[in-house]
């Protein structure tokens, strides 16, 4: 029972909580780079070097099934089993990383700012020292 006990109180724990909508935050942030590249990059780098499709860059490692007649094209080829070495799909893949490294990147980099801005607010006076206004008291008692 104190096992139980143990891994409940370290799964409630607030950074646990948090690390976890993290990841799903994250998984679902990755997917929107994924068709951010996917979707609106590719297809302009593919038309800036003169309509090449990336995801159709491969190199077959292997030969189409006797009596294949379907097109040669990477979706038709993996549903046909044929071993590829897809780069054109790794190229696709790392500019996903690459941006989703710089907005990650760029949001510590702005938390940062925005911490350090909090860091050196002027925060308010600390109070002033019993002993000191019992001494102004009686210097001001003097001075009379």
């Amino acid at each position: 029972m104190s096992m139980l006990k143990d891994f409940r109180d370290f799964a409630l724990k607030g950074n646990v909580v948090d690390l976890a909508v993290a990841v799903i935050i994250g998984a679902a942030f990755g997917r929107i780079v994924d068709s951010l590249v996917k979707d609106i990059i590719m297809p302009v780098i593919g038309r800036v070097f003169g309509g090449l499709d990336f995801s159709n860059f491969f190199v077959m490692l292997g030969n189409p099934p006797a009596g294949y007649s379907g097109p040669m094209t990477y979706e038709a080829l993996t549903k046909a089993g044929v071993p590829l070495l897809a780069y054109g799909n790794f190229i696709t893949i790392v500019i996903n990383f690459v941006i989703l490294a710089f907005v990650i990147f760029w949001m510590i980099r702005q938390l940062s700012a925005a911490k350090a801005k909090l860091d050196t607010a002027p925060s308010a006076p600390a109070p002033t020292p019993e002993d000191v206004l019992l001494l102004r008291e009686i210097r001001d008692l003097l001075q009379k």
